[in-house]
């Protein structure tokens, strides 16, 4: 009987085995792999950002225009 387990028994201390081998591997491009999607995020994530922040400077930039011209008119009215 422990001979039909003989082959089992083997292929499994080879998968072991194997696991053993090949995990510092998988390990290491796991890594790697994190790092590259989390900088690819952290780049999208400041493209937004950066369009954003663009979208609001030129909306303070216009209403810094309306208040300067408002202020103008009202002198004006004032004197």
């Amino acid at each position: 009987m422990s001979n039909t387990n003989e082959p089992s028994n083997k292929t499994q201390d080879l998968k072991n085995r194997l696991r053993q081998f090949a995990q510092p591997l998988v390990d290491s491009l796991d890594g790697k792999l994190r790092d590259q999607v989390d900088k690819r995020v952290d780049e999208r994530v400041d493209e937004a950002m950066a369009s954003r922040l663009a979208v609001l400077e030129r909306a303070i930039a216009d209403l810094d225009r309306t208040t300067q011209e408002l202020e103008r008119r009202l002198n004006e009215l004032s004197k």
